[in-house]
């Protein structure tokens, strides 16, 4: 592997061809934007940086959000070797490469090293423990970027040996900030163009950036190309943002946290018997491409779990709705789950099944597995008869009201109460009748 091209003597700098999102990477610390958090003063990095010191990092944010660009910016700081790993691209036998280079730049220049590992959650564990010798040897200083939860994707010994930093996303107000410098800047923007762009259309773009600095350079960039190419080539309107932005990007990953985030959002609301919350939580997920089927089984596993006996109804419609969009399609059947949403929301609830149910659940894993008692045991042969299978068994319909007192659980747990109806929906009256039996036994 070359070193040279490992070890650069300065930070890089965008090609002039670069997208406008690269070009527009900051170049020093005071034109870096957002992130006051870690980078105010007295803040932690603040800090650290004023000390000339840079530790261990696990940078864990967004997309768009300078994990990134903070990693070159502390590089050029403190004037460490600036060393960029991709975890897509690059296995142990790389790794090993650069440690040994690190080492010999450490030893005959005393020059520290920066390796800056991108997507570092894609690394496996091997790899991964393959940079902790060095880490805890401070051969090199490791600025990991990630944008899944560290703690589900990084091992923890690495974790131990680093700082996880969350970084938030822009604001609205931090997006037009980036996209006015853009504009303005002749060298590395679009400065040159003497682009007029429309408050909405700043607006927009603003917005449709979600937080996303490199979202919102990407869509400035399209619509300054497709203004090129319009009447009014010097000026960008909001037609020509909507044109370019077609559909706002959503952060979503479905294998990913953000994918957790919102599935929780949406159950919790509807717990919380908010339909208007339920609906935009599921619109966003449909909006950003979830499996109609899977939001469809969640509801099912709702029905059950937090409505329960209090609206037996609520899980036939559950079930009804997966079969209506199964039927349908996108995106006809997505109204049938909007339905299912808003029933669930507004149905009384219940978890007293489900905690009956796993009650039940931790005495099987437990107690004893007990014989079923011998007096509600079938006796379909005569020796079963002999033996006493069925003996002394109450047939409920005999019996007033069909209900006669009679012990059906093992021996070690007469009388044990799992299922303790609420007062709310259907449950009232199931409680009642519960309550009554109990009574007479």
């Amino acid at each position: 592997m070359d070193t040279l091209d490992l070890f650069p003597e300065k930070s890089p700098v965008p090609r002039r061809g670069a997208p406008l999102a690269d070009r527009m990477r900051p170049q020093s610390l005071e034109e870096f934007v957002g992130q006051a958090h870690l980078l105010g003063d007295g803040k932690v990095l603040r800090v650290a940086l004023g000390q000339g010191e840079v530790p261990s990092l696990i940078l864990w944010g967004p997309p768009g959000t300078g994990k990134t660009s903070l990693a070159i910016l502390f590089a050029r700081h403190v004037q460490a070797a600036f060393v960029p790993f991709s975890a897509v691209t690059s296995g142990i036998k790389e790794i090993k490469e650069v440690m040994a280079e690190a080492e010999r730049q450490l030893r005959s220049a005393g020059r520290r090293t920066i390796l800056f590992v991108d997507e570092i959650h894609r690394f496996n564990k091997a790899q991964q423990d393959a940079f902790l010798p060095h880490v805890e040897r401070g051969t090199i200083t490791l600025i990991g970027a990630t944008t899944e939860n560290p703690s589900f994707e990084v091992i923890a010994p690495l974790l131990s040996r680093a700082k996880v930093l969350v970084l938030h996303p822009l604001s609205e107000a931090e997006i037009c900030l980036i996209l006015d410098r853009a504009l303005t800047d002749p060298d590395r923007g679009l400065g040159k163009r003497s682009l007029h762009v429309a408050e909405d259309a700043r607006t927009a773009i603003a917005r449709w950036a979600n937080g996303d600095a490199r979202a919102g350079l990407n869509l400035l960039e399209l619509s300054a190309q497709l203004a090129e190419r319009s009447s009014e080539p010097d000026r960008i309107s909001l037609a020509v943002v909507q044109e370019a932005a077609q559909r706002r990007s959503l952060l979503y990953d479905k294998a990913g946290e953000e994918h957790f985030n919102l599935i929780s959002a949406l159950h919790k609301s509807l717990r919380g018997s908010d339909p208007d919350a339920a609906l935009y939580w599921l619109a966003r997920m449909l909006a950003s491409g979830e499996d109609p089927l899977y939001l469809a089984r969640r509801l099912i596993r709702f029905a059950s779990e937090d409505v329960g006996n209090a609206d037996p109804q609520a899980l036939p419609l559950a079930v009804a709705a997966k079969d209506a969009y199964h039927f349908l399609g996108t995106p006809e059947g997505e109204l049938a789950l909007a339905q299912c949403v808003t029933y669930l929301a507004t149905a009384p609830k219940s978890n007293a099944v489900y905690v009956a149910f796993g009650e039940a659940q931790a005495d099987v894993a437990s107690a004893p597995a007990e014989p079923v008692p011998l007096h509600i045991r079938n006796a379909p042969t005569p020796l079963m008869g002999e033996l006493g299978y069925g003996e002394g068994y109450k047939y409920a319909h005999d019996f007033e009201e069909a209900f006669v007192e009679q012990d059906y659980l093992p021996q070690s747990l007469r009388g044990r109460v799992y299922y303790r109806p609420t007062d709310r929906g259907l449950e009232a009256e199931i409680r009642k009748r519960l309550d009554a039996w109990r009574r007479k036994s």
